[in-house]
């Protein structure tokens, strides 16, 4: 019976990646100077185990790599080099290749090779041209139980006889091709069937050890030395000698860095068993992982299951309000037990699609590091609230507007050092990037403590571009002069940024989300840039409110206030429309009864009710017939379901089995210049 290994991929990919990801978190925190051991060793056990991975599974591509990547890692933990910077950049590149290798093997997407020999080729000339060889170790008879296997000359290799116990096919071949990268290999099947490896090798015994222990009981390992005879149980603490002392060939020292030996060394016992196990067993005592994998469309549907629920649970309630409370009683209070059982059960399923921030912020580090050093700065970059949840729909598309913040913040916020230094800051700036929840809202901020945005200027351009600007503009108007199309301050054109595209799509994209975004910003001192973001797009907290026999849901986040308009309040601006005024302010006033082109109970709109909006740092006043309440509504993507629809973001069934649209509160304001002509979206 064969099985079917292309099953478990998906597992190995998502534990590499995470692996990945943790190993380039590590490398990024760490001390150059002064490594903390626990973590080289966290780095090399996600090496070793994505290796471990990679062989079982037959991707020798990702093997090769991280075996040389195990090599160099293993010989710094062990103190026989010291970390260096450009040990760091090596190790950081090597997680740019395994990454490009497993997508390759995951989605088929093109593999760079020159990239992955250039790497492998540099991953190899560290361990080798770098590194300054111990002294020559000295081995008497006395001491019959040396660590590790003997070390071979530069010229010279050993054999090691190695006897497996009986094992499944799969796990021989996954241990014939990770020993084969450590030497020669040869394989004979015994008469009981189990089989025995001969491998031809110059590594020690602790490191075939390791690679074995990812797929065997160490205790039922059993190694034979060279022409020693010296065989090697795993479990016990050195060799048994049967016959002679092995003959240890003194170590090779390299002839630039000479080594005096003052006293014969002697090789202490190792404890092998530990070697080389998973990065998630190496605290065998800790409670097992009480998380699992489940597919995201799994996750999706059981969300939908429990919006049709919702649904039918205020249709219900629809109706036993209109029974006798007295007569029954009982039924009304179990209908109110479901109410409320039904809300917490919907607020737990969407807590299983809300995430952590970190999921965005880990990207960050390493983009920050890199493209400092390519412009010359130097950036302290800071995370706080990264254990703040959002939705993952959410999360995946606030990625890239922030990836672009965080990019354009390091190269037109932050100042070169010499620049800060004549300005009596420090020459390393601060980027700080944050979340918070606010309500139902969350909050993301970019922040920089570098020059800010420049008032005079972002006028300028915008007078060259022809945009409608006045000096007695606030600078919050001033300052999200940005975010319009083309616009940018940039004297040059870099690789980095400076050709006026992207923040006016950071906004749309921002937008479409049901965000808002706000500017804050001190010349000499910093910029921030705040994004106010609802937390999931499955559930909306909206008003109702009616338009002649039409109810429409406006999401609660825009919504400012709503009133009766006085007849004197409203007045009409030739070739503008209709504007009401409210506390000595004069907003744009929207009929929406005019957008849909249906008609309304009134004749004047003083007998109507005006709610007031804000998005995008703009307000205006929606004209409807009247408000029906506020509630919680299940969103339903109109567009995959019907068509695309102006004026509308989706769609939700009500407790009476009708359907609501739900107002796109972004679209309604751009429109309202328009409102004196026909109506815009009929």
């Amino acid at each position: 019976m064969t099985i079917d290994m292309s099953q478990f991929y998906q597992v190995f990919f998502d534990e590499a990646y995470e692996l990945l990801a943790e190993k380039e978190k590590l490398l990024l925190a760490i001390d150059v100077s002064d490594p903390d051991s626990e973590d080289l060793n966290a780095i090399f056990r996600a090496a070793h185990s994505i290796k471990g991975g990679a062989a079982t599974f037959g991707f020798n591509d990702i093997t090769e790599v991280t075996h040389m990547l195990e090599s160099l890692l293993d010989r710094i933990r062990k103190g026989e080099m010291e970390l260096t910077p450009e040990h760091v950049d090596a190790f950081l590149v090597s997680k740019d290749v395994l990454t490009m290798l497993m997508e390759g093997h995951q989605h088929g997407a093109n593999v760079d090779q020159p990239a992955v020999d250039s790497v492998c080729q540099r991953l190899k000339g560290l361990s080798l041209g770098t590194a300054v060889e111990a002294a020559p170790t000295v081995v008497t008879p006395e001491a019959a139980k040396p660590a590790a296997a003997p070390v071979a000359e530069a010229s010279g290799d050993f054999k090691f006889r190695i006897e497996l116990p009986e094992v499944p096919q799969k796990d021989v071949d996954a241990l014939a091709a990770e020993l084969g990268l450590l030497g020669t290999i040869e394989q004979e099947v015994l008469a009981d069937k189990r089989v025995v490896f001969t491998l031809t090798t110059s590594e020690g015994q602790d490191n075939i050890v390791a690679i074995c222990s990812f797929v065997l009981d160490p205790d039922d390992l059993k190694i034979t030395c060279g022409n020693t005879q010296a065989t090697v149980q795993a479990s016990d603490p050195g060799y048994e000698i049967f016959d002679q002392p092995p003959v240890v060939p003194p170590v090779v020292v390299a002839a630039q860095a000479p080594a005096t030996v003052d006293a014969p060394t002697v090789a202490q016992p190792a404890d092998s068993k530990n070697l080389g196990r998973r990065a998630s067993d190496k605290e065998s005592s800790g409670p097992e992982s009480s998380s699992i994998r489940v597919g995201v469309e799994k996750v999706d549907q059981l969300i939908n299951l429990v919006g049709e629920l919702v649904i039918t649970q205020a249709m219900m309630e629809q109706r036993i309000g209109a029974l006798d409370p007295l007569l029954h009683e009982r039924l009304i209070n179990s209908a109110g037990q479901l109410a409320r059982n039904t809300r917490d059960l919907q607020e737990a399923v969407m807590s299983i699609r809300m995430m952590p921030m970190d999921y965005v912020f880990s990207r960050f580090p390493r983009m920050v590091r890199d493209l400092a050093g390519k412009l010359g700065k130097k950036v302290e970059f800071v995370t706080r609230g990264a254990a703040t949840e959002l939705d993952k729909g959410l999360i995946e598309r606030i990625v890239d507007p922030l990836t672009h913040l965080v990019r354009n913040s390091v190269d037109h916020g932050i100042e070169m050092p010499e620049k800060r230094r004549a300005a009596g800051k420090s020459e390393t700036g601060k980027l700080t990037l944050s979340a918070a929840h606010q309500g139902g809202n969350i909050v993301i901020e970019v922040s920089d403590d570098g020059g800010g945005l420049n008032r005079d200027r972002i006028l300028a351009k915008a007078r060259q571009q022809g945009l409608p600007v006045s000096d007695s503009m606030p600078d919050s108007e001033v300052w999200l002069l940005i975010f319009a199309p083309g616009f940018s301050t940039a004297e040059a054109v870099t690789d980095v940024s400076g050709r006026g595209v992207g923040m006016d799509v950071v906004r749309r994209n921002i937008t479409a989300m049901g965000g808002i975004v706000e500017i804050r910003s001190v010349t000499g001192s910093g910029t921030t840039i705040a994004i106010s973001l609802p937390l999931t797009l499955a559930i909306l907290d909206g008003m109702s409110v009616k338009v002649g026999e039409e109810v429409y849901i406006l999401p609660l986040g825009y919504v400012i206030e709503s009133l009766q308009p006085a007849a004197a309040d409203v007045k009409e601006i030739a070739g503008q429309g209709k504007v009401v005024r409210v506390r000595e302010e004069y907003l744009p006033l929207i009929p929406l009864h005019q957008i849909f082109a249906i008609e309304p109970n009134f004749t004047d709109p003083s007998q109507g009710i005006v709610v007031i909006l804000e998005a995008d740092g703009k307000k205006a006043a929606l004209l409807v017939d009247n408000l029906v309440g506020q509630q919680q509504v299940v969103v339903k993507n109109l567009e995959s379901n019907f068509r695309k629809v102006a004026g509308i973001s989706g769609a939700t069934i009500l407790g009476d089995g009708g359907v609501s649209l739900i107002l796109d509160v972004s679209a309604l304001l751009r429109s309202s210049r328009q409102l004196n002509v026909d109506p815009v979206f009929s």
